[in-house]
């Protein structure tokens, strides 16, 4: 997602040379789809939901740069607690910059 219309910001530095950014709508619903193929479990689904979110919000500060190609890769590179203290981070920004309508 290049911006948004109507959030504040679309992006928060990590200040460890990575952000995470707001996603559009076609990108959730891809990391829906690819936690879908992942999650083997239903109690695999929110790990494995998590990790493709990151997979697209979590980006090299540099250049905008994907850190992660897919859900996968994060499941391979982060800890359980590193993958839902990122998650609960990004929900509370999308939370405090993209109001909801009405």
């Amino acid at each position: 997602m290049e911006y948004s219309i109507l959030a504040g910001r679309d992006r928060i530095s990590l200040n460890n040379g990575m952000d995470l950014r707001l996603l559009s709508a076609l990108e959730v619903l891809q990391a829906r789809r690819e936690a879908g193929e992942l999650a083997r479990e239903d109690r695999e689904r929110a790990l494995c939901s998590n990790a493709c979110l990151l997979a697209r919000a979590l980006e090299k500060s540099e250049d905008h740069t994907p850190v992660f190609p897919n859900g996968r890769a994060v499941l391979a590179a982060l800890t359980v607690e590193e993958i839902a203290a990122l998650a609960r981070k990004w929900s509370e920004f999308k939370r405090e910059n993209d109001p909801e309508l009405g």
